[in-house]
């Protein structure tokens, strides 16, 4: 009997419903505070893949209705310079988000940068203490990724109370808060790394796999339980021999597809969630702390 393939989990239809339903939430944050939302970010040097992931951003946010506005740094600029950048837009009340595009350049440290930022304004979620409340279960900003990965999963009514969530990384950006969000739905979640001795038999045990590495179709269709859901996060350039260029995944959908009982593709998948969530929590940001200064 030929298999089904598996169900696309469509995340650009649920980044448009996201974003859909911010502008009216945007509407009422003017009415009550008299101006829109403002989301500055920061980007140092000119990193073409990072140039287009902030113009990408700033258009949505302008699409939105919020004030979006770009600050550019040359890369040569000191770590010095940065930090007193961060420290006005902190001091200033209409800025409501601050997004440090990373990787920033080597003489700076990332660390230090992501620490500087207001807790409250920072829309990407990675401030020590952002993170500190996720792991405690407490409210507070979500990283952007993880958090479209599970709007995705309860859009498709997925019931994640004791499914067992095998994720391949374990980034500060993708793979631990995502692991900290399935933990707190109740999922018994196994996080699987570089060290990790046979891969293939550990992601066969999933009920959910996540996959956030960036290595192109690692995961293959033999390393997949029939049923499973599966949520690709990786996006890849390849230049194939033809000289045409393709997006990819860390997953080998045409073999997957075949085997998981849902999963999203690449392009249109996890990606366009992460911006649409990115835009949640500056609106999310921007009513707290004008609530907390009410």
């Amino acid at each position: 009997m030929k298999q089904t393939r598996a169900k696309i989990i469509d995340g650009a239809a649920a980044a448009k419903e996201l974003l859909q339903g911010l502008v009216q939430k945007r509407i009422q944050f003017e009415a009550d505070f008299k101006r829109p939302p403002q989301l500055v970010t920061v980007l140092v040097g000119e990193n073409p893949a990072s140039a287009l992931y902030v113009r990408t951003k700033l258009m949505r946010a302008e699409e939105l209705g919020f004030k979006a506005r770009r600050i550019q740094l040359d890369h040569s600029a000191s770590e010095a310079a940065l930090l007193d950048k961060i420290k006005q837009l902190n001091e200033d009340d209409t800025v409501d988000g601050i997004l440090v595009q990373m990787p920033v350049p080597k003489h700076m440290d990332s660390r230090k940068i992501i620490a500087s930022i207001d807790p409250l304004k920072d829309v990407d979620g990675f401030h020590p203490i952002n993170v500190g409340r996720l792991a405690t279960g407490s409210e507070g900003l979500v990283p952007c990724t993880p958090k479209g990965c599970m709007r995705l999963l309860q859009r498709e009514g997925i019931k994640l109370d004791g499914l067992h969530a095998v994720i391949i990384g374990r980034s500060n950006i993708v793979g631990k808060p995502l692991a900290q969000l399935l933990l707190n739905a109740n999922c018994t979640v196994t996080q699987v790394h570089s060290k990790s001795r046979d891969i293939p038999a550990l992601c066969r045990q999933a009920d959910l796999l996540a996959v956030g590495v960036g290595i192109p179709e690692l995961v293959r269709g033999d390393w997949v339980k029939p049923g499973a859901i599966v949520l690709d996060i990786g996006i890849n350039r390849l230049i194939l021999p033809s000289g045409d260029k393709k997006l990819v995944g860390d997953v080998c959908f045409d073999e997957v597809a075949l085997i998981a009982a849902a999963i999203s593709p690449v392009p249109k998948g996890v990606g366009p969630m992460t911006v649409a969530c990115l835009m949640e929590n500056t609106l999310e940001a921007a009513n707290l702390r004008c609530k907390i200064s009410a």
